[in-house]
C-alpha cells in the first residue's frame, strides 16, 4: 500500500479515529481511581499511599508493556496490541469492583490496566500513527494523544456523579462492561498496517550534484538516553496533579464536585493543547522546541499550584497547567520520529515512554507518600517542580546539540 492507493486516505482516517477513540475509552480506567481515591482509602482504612501506589503501578506496568508492544507494532502492526488492551482493561474494571485486599488492587492495576492495557495502547498508538503520516505528523500525534485528555474531560464528571449515586465498586464494574462493548468494534478499524516508508528525495545543488544531508550531531543512542532522562523529569512533575488534584482541591476546603470540575478543566485544556497546539508548534518548529515550550509551562504552573487556594484561581492555574502538560508527553513521539530511524520508531518510542511511565508511577506514589508524611501537597508539588526544572535544562542542552538540524526533520530510513 502506498500514497497512490485510493484506499489509503480512508484507511489512514479510520486508524486515526479508532486510535483516539480507544485511548478515550481506556483513559477512564486511569481516572476512576483518581476520583475514588479518598473513598477507597476510607472504606479499607488505608493511607492514601495505597490507592496512590495502585495509580502509580499502572504507569510502571504500561512502561514495560510499551517496551514489548513497541517492537510488536514495528513487526505486525497495531491490531494485536489493541485487541489485548480491549480485553484486559474491560476485565480489570470488573475485577476491581470485587477487591478486598490491597494486593489485589495492585495486581489488577499493574497487569491489566498497565502492562497489557495502557502498555498495549499509549506508546504503540502514537508510534503507529507516526508511520501513517509523513506530513502534519505533529497534528496527527496530537489528535491521537488527545483521546486520553478527552477521557478526563468526559469521564471525571461522569465518575464524580456516578460514584455518589452507586458507589465506587459498581462504578468500576459498569465501566468494565461499557469498555468491553465499545472496544471490540474499534479493534476492527485499527488493524490496518501502515504503508512502507517512502524514500526521501535527495536535495541537489545548483549544478545538479547531490547535496549531502547534515549529519546528526548526536548519535541515536545518546539522543535516546537524553530523551529518557528528560521524560523522567517532566513526568514526575506531571503525575502529581494528574493523580492528586481532586484530593488537593478538596483539601483546600472545596466540595468534591468542584474538585472534579477543576481537574476536568485541566484536562480540557490538555485536550486542546494536544489537538491544536501540539500540531502547530511541532510541525512548525520541530518536536524538540515544542517540548521545551510545553515543559516550561508545566514547571511554572506546578509551582503556582502550591500558593493557590481560591476556587476560581485553581480553575485558572489548572487550565494553564493543562496547556503545558497536554502537549508534553506526546511531543516525545514527534521528536523521536523527527530524528530516529523510521523502521525503529516503535522500539525507540517504547523505551522512552517506558521511562516516562516509571516516572509517572514514581510521581503518583510520591504525592501520596509525602502527603502522609507532611499532611499537605506543598512539598511533593515543589519537588515535582524541581524535577521539571531539570528537564527544561536538559532539553535546552539537546536543542543546542541539535541546532544544525532544527527545525528541519531528518528521516533515517
Amino acid at each position: 500500500m502506498s500514497e497512490i492507493d485510493p484506499q489509503f486516505p480512508h484507511r489512514r482516517t479510520l486508524v486515526l479515529i479508532g486510535s483516539v477513540s480507544m485511548l478515550f475509552v481506556t483513559g477512564g480506567g486511569m481516572f476512576m481511581i483518581v476520583v475514588a481515591l479518598k473513598e477507597m482509602a476510607t472504606e479499607f482504612g488505608w493511607p492514601r499511599e495505597v490507592p496512590s501506589l495502585a495509580f502509580a503501578l499502572q504507569f510502571v506496568g504500561s512502561g514495560f508493556g510499551g517496551l514489548i508492544m513497541g517492537r510488536i507494532v514495528d513487526r505486525v502492526g497495531f491490531g494485536a496490541p489493541a485487541l489485548l488492551a480491549s480485553v484486559m482493561v474491560s476485565a480489570g474494571g470488573m475485577l476491581v469492583s470485587g477487591i478486598s485486599e490491597a494486593w489485589q488492587l495492585y495486581t489488577i492495576y499493574v497487569v491489566m490496566f498497565g502492562l497489557s492495557g495502557q502498555g498495549a495502547l499509549a506508546a504503540p498508538a502514537l508510534a503507529n500513527i507516526g508511520r501513517w503520516y509523513s506530513e502534519h505528523r505533529g497534528r496527527a500525534v496530537g489528535i491521537v494523544s488527545s483521546g486520553q485528555a478527552l477521557a478526563g474531560i468526559v469521564w471525571l464528571p461522569v465518575f464524580g456523579y456516578v460514584m455518589t449515586e452507586i458507589g465506587w465498586r459498581d462504578m468500576f464494574f459498569w465501566y468494565g462492561v461499557f469498555s468491553l462493548c465499545v472496544m471490540f468494534p474499534l479493534c476492527l478499524i485499527v488493524y490496518h498496517k501502515p504503508p512502507p516508508p517512502k524514500s526521501a528525495p535527495r536535495a541537489v545543488n545548483a549544478d545538479g550534484s547531490k547535496r549531502e544531508e547534515p549529519p546528526l550531531p548526536i548519535t541515536h543512542g545518546r539522543l535516546q538516553i537524553g530523551l529518557c532522562f528528560a521524560i523522567f523529569g517532566c513526568c514526575v512533575a506531571m503525575a502529581l496533579p494528574l493523580g492528586h488534584l481532586v484530593s488537593f482541591v478538596t483539601d483546600r476546603g472545596h466540595p468534591i464536585q468542584s474538585a472534579v470540575e477543576v481537574q476536568a478543566v485541566m484536562l480540557l485544556c490538555a485536550f486542546l493543547s494536544r489537538a491544536l497546539l501540539l500540531g502547530v508548534l511541532a510541525d512548525r518548529w520541530g518536536g524538540m522546541r515544542a517540548l521545551l515550550i510545553f515543559s516550561s509551562a508545566q514547571a511554572v504552573m506546578l509551582t503556582v499550584f502550591t500558593v493557590t487556594h481560591e476556587l476560581w484561581a485553581l480553575y485558572v492555574v489548572a487550565a494553564l497547567f493543562g496547556l503545558g502538560y497536554g502537549g508534553l508527553f506526546p511531543v516525545y513521539a514527534v521528536a523521536i520520529r523527527d530524528h530516529m530511524p523510521i523502521m525503529e520508531i516503535g522500539k525507540h518510542t517504547g523505551v522512552v515512554f517506558f521511562v516516562g511511565a516509571v516516572a509517572m508511577g514514581f510521581g503518583g506514589w510520591l504525592g501520596g507518600y509525602l502527603f502522609d508524611v507532611t499532611g499537605a501537597y506543598t512539598t511533593p508539588y515543589l519537588i515535582g517542580a524541581a524535577f521539571n526544572a531539570a528537564n527544561v535544562i536538559l532539553v535546552l542542552y539537546l536543542i543546542y546539540r541539535l541546532r544544525t538540524v532544527l527545525p528541519g526533520k531528518l528521516v533515517r530510513a
